[in-house]
């Protein structure tokens, strides 16, 4: 069986953003949101990704150029998830073994979840696992439909859900792990038949259970991990999540953090234990400091800056 596959959606414009660069090139702690799925993939034991470029599709490839086991696939209209999909047609053809179909603005996704969405696949041979979620706070998200004895029954938007129905916990996250033959197999079935006349991956698993294969969920992600990032506000929330693992790192590896809530610390950089960090201090990525630093408050350390071991660094 072939090592799995990773199909990452990124064709979508900026609309409620607001911008002018493409959702998933926005940074999220000095590194690019599209890039915490790439690394979440990889975890999960991926070694071909598939990127559907679209809106500003050369600013996207040039951002994710020099990544080796990244190919690109255009979709030129944006005629839903499911024709997104199906523009990988020829980079997926052949593929024996399974594929991921992830959202490329869903930056807090993890690879031990998605490592267990392919394993779950393999493991009881599904044609497909659609990637759930537990939360009270579902307000407009589709619910998971299970029978009696807990299998997959179908997805209810919250629109069409009853009032019973409403209740459910468990969502769909939009993550999903595939048999590629069959979803290629599906892809092909589907049809726009909605207000909207577009392609829904969403259809893709009632094809596959309307012809005898097997479907089922899996809640194995957290609601965090399932936050997009439509707008700024929502871009602000993925940003807390990450600075808080950061900074925790950090901290666990020795580093004094005087005011979390009061401090910027990107990605990739460097810092030696017994190192303070005081409040109002920003450093960017690449940065290093040495330990027994004190830095702060109020300083902006670059990505270029190199800080010696035992050096105090403060407003002047």
């Amino acid at each position: 069986m072939s090592a799995p596959v990773a199909v990452i959606l990124a064709a979508g414009k900026s609309t409620r953003m607001k911008s002018e660069t493409p959702k998933v090139l926005h940074p999220v702690c000095g590194q690019l949101m599209i890039d915490y799925v790439l690394h979440a993939t990889r975890v999960a034991g991926v070694e071909k990704i598939v990127v559907v470029v679209g809106h500003k599709a050369d600013m996207v490839r040039n951002a994710l150029s020099g990544q080796d086991d990244v190919v690109f696939a255009e979709q030129f209209e944006q005629n839903g998830t499911g024709h997104a999909v199906m523009m990988c047609e020829s980079e997926l053809s052949g593929h024996d073994g399974s594929v991921l179909v992830l959202a490329g603005d869903t930056p807090l996704l993890q690879g031990s979840s998605l490592k267990s969405l392919l394993d779950h696949q393999q493991e009881t041979s599904a044609a497909s696992v659609i990637g759930t979620a537990d939360t009270a706070n579902n307000e407009g998200l589709g619910r998971v439909i299970r029978d009696v004895r807990g299998g997959f029954v179908c997805i209810r938007e919250h629109k069409d859900a009853s009032e019973d129905e409403r209740k459910i916990t468990e969502i769909n996250t939009g993550c999903y792990a595939f048999s590629t033959p069959l979803l290629l197999e599906s892809l092909r079935k589907l049809q726009p038949d909605n207000a909207q006349a577009e392609y829904y991956l969403t259809d893709c698993p009632r094809i596959l259970m309307n012809d005898g294969h097997h479907v089922t969920a899996r809640c194995s992600l957290t609601i965090e991990e399932a936050i997009g990032v439509n707008n700024r506000i929502q871009l602000a929330e993925v940003r807390e999540h990450v600075q808080r693992g950061i900074l925790a790192d950090l901290m666990r590896n020795g580093v004094t953090i005087e005011a979390p809530l009061q401090t910027s610390i990107d990605q990739g950089t460097e810092i030696g234990a017994d190192t303070v960090i005081r409040p109002g201090t920003v450093i960017d990525q690449g940065a290093c400091i040495g330990k027994r630093c004190s830095i702060g408050p109020n300083v902006h350390v670059t990505g270029s800056d190199v800080i010696a071991d035992g050096t105090t660094v403060s407003m002047q």
